[in-house]
C-alpha cells in the first residue's frame, strides 16, 4: 500500500502530536490551530507533526474537483516550519487512501508516526465518506488510546478564515482582504521565461513568470508588488492578464521591477502583491497604455515607499 511505504519513511524517534489537513496558504486559522498544537505538544513532552497532502482530497474524491492552490507542497512545507513544526508529512492523497475507514488510517499514523494525540477543527473529518468527524475521533481515541484537542475557528469581519475564503478574495482582486486572512501579503513564485518583448518597445522591460497552471490567481489587473530577486527586494508593479491591447487570449503574469536593470531571464522571482491599482484595460494607441503604465509605476511606488513589507 502505498501510504504505508511513504509513512515508512518517517522514524520519529519521540511520540508525536499530529494535525491532519492540506493547509493550502498556511493562512491565520491554521496558525492558530498550529500554536494549540504547539502548546499542547510541549505540555506533553511531544513532536509536533503535520501530515499535509500531495493533492487536495477534492481532486480524488467525487465528483474530483480540481482547485486552484495558493500554495505549492515546498512553499507551504517552508512556511509550516517557520512555525516551528519539527516533522512534516506529505502523503499523496489516492483513491485507495480515501477509501481506508477512519479506524484504519489511525492506526497506521499510530504505527509508523508514534501518534498519542490529534488537534483538528470543528470541522474536521478524516476515513471513508467523511466518517472520522470530532465526535467519532473522540470515541475512537478512547478506544485507541490517543487524544482528540479540537481547537475552534478564528473569525476575521463574521468570517471563517479559510482557504475558500482567500480564494474567493483572490479572485476578486480583494488582495487586502486575502493580507488580513493570511496575516502576510500572497506570493507568487515562478521562472523568468521569454516574452514577447513588447516591455521593451515601449519603455518597461518586463519579467514574463512561468507559473504553475494550477496556481491561484488575483483577478487579472495591475499590481503594487514587491519582487524579490537572489533574496534582495525591489519595488515593482505586476500585470496579471491576457494583454487585451495586444489581442492575447493567454493569461500571463508580467513584472516590471523598478530600479532593476540587469538580465532577468531564468532566474527564479518571488513577487508579493501588495495592492490592486486598477482593472486590467484595453487602450487604442500604444501612447496611451505607455503613458498608463507610467502612471502604474508612480502609483505603485508611492504605495510601496508609504507600506514597506511585511
Amino acid at each position: 500500500m502505498q501510504i504505508e511505504e511513504e509513512l515508512a519513511g518517517f522514524s520519529p524517534k519521540q511520540d508525536m502530536l499530529l494535525t491532519i489537513g492540506v493547509f493550502d496558504g498556511v493562512h491565520l486559522g491554521h496558525k492558530h490551530l498550529i500554536s494549540q498544537l504547539k502548546e499542547h505538544a510541549k505540555q506533553q513532552n511531544l513532536l509536533t507533526g503535520v501530515v499535509t497532502f500531495r493533492q487536495h482530497p477534492q481532486e480524488v474524491v467525487p465528483p474530483q474537483t480540481k482547485l486552484p492552490f495558493l500554495t505549492d507542497l515546498a512553499e507551504r512545507t517552508t512556511l509550516l516550519k517557520n512555525e516551528g513544526i519539527q516533522a512534516i508529512i506529505p502523503l499523496s492523497f489516492t483513491y485507495e487512501l480515501a477509501q481506508l475507514s477512519a479506524r484504519q488510517f489511525l492506526t497506521l499514523l499510530k504505527k509508523y508516526l508514534r501518534m498519542r494525540g490529534l488537534v483538528i477543527g470543528p470541522d474536521f473529518a478524516l476515513g471513508r465518506n467523511r466518517e472520522g468527524n470530532p465526535n467519532t475521533l473522540l470515541t475512537l481515541g478512547q478506544d485507541m488510546n490517543f487524544s482528540v484537542i479540537v481547537v475552534p475557528p478564528i473569525m476575521i469581519n463574521d468570517e471563517v478564515v479559510s482557504s475558500t475564503a482567500i480564494r474567493n478574495a483572490l479572485a476578486d482582486g480583494d488582495v487586502k482582504k486575502v493580507h488580513n486572512l493570511i496575516g502576510r501579503s500572497f506570493r507568487l513564485c515562478g521562472r523568468v521565461i521569454t516574452g514577447a518583448g513588447r516591455g521593451i518597445e515601449l519603455g518597461f522591460p518586463t519579467a514574463n513568470l512561468d507559473i504553475n497552471p494550477e496556481q491561484a490567481l488575483p483577478a487579472e489587473g495591475v499590481y503594487a508588488t514587491w519582487a524579490y530577486i537572489d533574496d534582495k527586494a525591489y519595488q515593482s508593479v505586476t500585470n496579471i492578464g491576457k494583454r487585451p491591447t495586444f489581442g492575447g487570449n493567454e493569461r500571463m503574469v508580467e513584472v516590471y521591477v523598478l530600479d532593476y536593470h540587469s538580465d532577468l531571464y531564468e532566474h527564479e522571482l518571488k513577487i508579493d502583491i501588495v495592492e490592486r491599482l486598477r482593472g486590467e484595460k484595453k487602450f487604442d494607441t500604444l501612447k496611451e497604455l505607455k503613458k498608463q503604465i507610467a502612471e502604474d509605476v508612480k502609483q505603485g511606488r508611492a504605495i510601496l515607499n508609504s507600506r514597506g513589507r511585511n
